[in-house]
C-alpha cells in the first residue's frame, strides 16, 4: 500500500509540471511579437486630485488626530511612544540585546511620527481654507 501511495504521489507531481510547462509557452505568446502593455497600466492623472482631496480632508484630519492621539498617550494604550519606551526598557533589563535593539530602532521611528504628522496637520489647514475658498469642502 505504501508503494501505491508513493506512486501516485510521483505521477501526481509528473503529471502538475507537465501541465505548468506545457502551459507556460501559451501564456507568453502574445502573438504579435512586442511586448503588451501591462493590464493594470492606467492613464496618467488628468488633474492633482484636489477635488479628491478637499472630499477627503474630513477623515485624513481624523485619521492625523487618531494617530497622535494614540502616539502621545501612556504606557496602556497600544502604539504609544510611552508604552514602547517601557518595552523598550524591559528588553534591555532582561538582557535581550537584539530585541532591545530592534525595539528601540522602532522606537527612534516612531519617536520622529509626532512631528511629521503635526506638519501634516498644519498643510491640511491650508488646503482646508483652500476647499473652502472654492465651495468644494
Amino acid at each position: 500500500m505504501l508503494t501505491n501511495r508513493r506512486t501516485a504521489a510521483a505521477l501526481g507531481t509528473v503529471v502538475l509540471a507537465g501541465a505548468l510547462l506545457g502551459a507556460s509557452p501559451a501564456q507568453a505568446d502574445t502573438g504579435a511579437g512586442t511586448p503588451s502593455a501591462a493590464p493594470s497600466a492606467k492613464a496618467a492623472p488628468k488633474g492633482d486630485g484636489a477635488e479628491a482631496l478637499c472630499k477627503r480632508l474630513p477623515k485624513v484630519e481624523a485619521r492625523i488626530n487618531a494617530a497622535l492621539t494614540r502616539l502621545n498617550g501612556d504606557v496602556t494604550v497600544p502604539g504609544s511612544i510611552a508604552r514602547l519606551e517601557k518595552r523598550v526598557a524591559e528588553a534591555k533589563a532582561a538582557g535581550h540585546t537584539e530585541v532591545h535593539t530592534y525595539l528601540n530602532d522602532r522606537l527612534t521611528a516612531r519617536k520622529n511620527m509626532p512631528a511629521t504628522l503635526q506638519k501634516r496637520q498644519t498643510d491640511l489647514k491650508g488646503v482646508s481654507a483652500w476647499c473652502a475658498a472654492r465651495g468644494t469642502k
